[in-house]
């Protein structure tokens, strides 16, 4: 029987609580979870790649469900790569959606046999944005309750 692998791309500028909540919530669906951070040299960071990767590692370090790593180019051709046949994306809302739709409808003209599964925002964390704890740091506020304690340790 083949291994079902899923990707989970992103920035991960940092990871976040709602992340995790969904990588979480996903172990039970797929034999492997390669969690990879996309580099996009249109972006600025907050965390350096490395810093990005090795909070990672720290965080999901005990589950051997889960691999981590880094990826240039389409995102369908690192799940190529690793054999992917999945791509998991969360939503917190509407906009993400639209926005999800989008890039799926996409990665499905390119890859067809790469199938992307959205999961839901727990209630908990929809509120959670890498974006919107960037803007609370910058400002000197506190993102304990955002973040898993690995990111603390490296900002």
């Amino acid at each position: 029987m083949k291994k079902k692998i899923a990707l989970f791309p992103g920035s991960f500028d940092p990871i976040t609580n709602a992340h995790v909540d969904v990588i979480t919530r996903a172990l039970s669906l797929f034999d492997e979870i390669h969690i990879a951070i996309g580099m996009n040299s249109a972006k600025t960071p907050l965390l350096t790649l490395q810093q990005r990767l090795t909070i990672l590692q720290e965080i999901f370090h005990a589950n051997h469900q889960i691999k981590v790593g880094t990826y240039e180019g389409l995102t369908v051709d690192y799940c190529k790569k690793i054999q992917a046949h999945y791509i998991l994306r969360g939503l917190r809302n509407g906009t993400d959606f639209d926005f999800e739709n989008a890039i799926a409808q996409n990665n499905l003209q390119l890859a067809p046999s790469v199938e992307t599964v959205l999961f839901f925002s727990s209630p908990s964390y929809s509120h959670i944005s890498s974006t919107i704890v960037r803007d609370i740091l910058k400002n000197n506020g506190s993102i304990a309750h955002l973040v898993p304690k690995e990111v603390l340790d490296h900002i």
